[in-house]
């Protein structure tokens, strides 16, 4: 009687926690105490700020904290199993979880880590979530283009430490500083004046090293990149357009039956009808 009792009293929480946490609004005012909860912490690291309005700014953060636990309890209790193999939800129950540990002795550095709240945005904005999701998925595909770059990066490496090492130590002078200093000029940062063009004053020659190199990488494994997490983020998109059709059709197949059935109901109820008057 105990667990069946214990079983009615969840499904009706479920039922009167349901349409509150699924509500439009109540998803914005998450997202609005998201954004507020941001700034929030950003004025913490305002001296002036602190001054002025240090308490309230810390009993207004751990107000907004204790909502953020309360809505994920609601959605624990609303969920039940399906809240753990959702992967949008464990990482807001992260979120929330970091700022539940005492920051105080070696844990003092996640007081830093509480502007991580903010990130549940991501979570909370579909648009957010489908770039993700499109990163994501392009993950597979970008590992042979890592491999490449790596590869390429190593050949370079290797070849700009003999050639450039012993009258450039400071770039080149070992395969590490040599992977450095094309990490810089892959960048395009301050590649020209600051790296290219000394080396051209010894090496007259040095510029038919550095084109290729930034024409591969900057150019053309970089675009690469690109073209993975677009395909991924198109396969995506069009995966939810698929998803988002079959539950639509899915809707109107089972509303049919139901015009079925009633039509069936109103003709049984018709033929009944002229067999009492006949």
């Amino acid at each position: 009687m105990t667990q069946a009792s214990d079983t009615t009293l969840l499904a009706s929480l479920r039922m009167r926690l349901g349409p509150i946490i699924e509500d439009p609004r109540t998803e914005r005012t998450i997202m609005l105490l998201i954004v507020l909860n941001a700034i929030i912490l950003g004025l913490e690291t305002s001296k002036s700020a602190m001054v002025a309005a240090g308490p309230a700014l810390k009993m207004a953060d751990q107000i907004i904290l204790g909502i953020f636990v309360v809505e994920l309890a609601v959605r624990m209790i609303v969920h039940g199993a399906k809240f753990w193999r959702d992967p949008w939800s464990l990482f807001d129950f992260s979120v929330v979880a970091i700022a539940l540990i005492p920051a105080s002795g070696n844990l003092s550095v996640l007081r830093a880590l509480r502007i991580v709240r903010a990130l549940r945005l991501i979570s909370a904005i579909k648009s957010m979530r489908r770039v993700v999701g499109g990163l994501l998925h392009a993950i597979p595909g970008m590992g042979s283009i890592v491999a490449l770059l790596g590869l390429v990066f190593y050949v370079f490496s290797v070849m700009a430490t003999k050639l450039f090492g012993a009258d450039f130590p400071q770039w080149f002078g070992t395969i590490g500083e040599s992977a450095y200093s094309l990490f810089q000029i892959m960048t395009l940062e301050s590649w020209s004046m600051g790296i290219v063009r000394p080396v051209m004053e010894t090496h007259s020659w040095a510029w038919a090293f550095f084109v290729p190199f930034i024409l591969i990488t900057s150019f053309t494994v970089l675009n690469l990149f690109i073209g993975i997490i677009v395909d991924a983020m198109q396969t995506q998109h069009e995966a939810e357009a698929a998803e988002e059709q079959a539950s639509t059709k899915a809707e109107l197949d089972e509303i049919l039956e139901e015009v079925r059935a009633l039509r069936k109901e109103v003709k049984s109820m018709r033929a009944r009808e002229a067999s009492k008057t006949g």
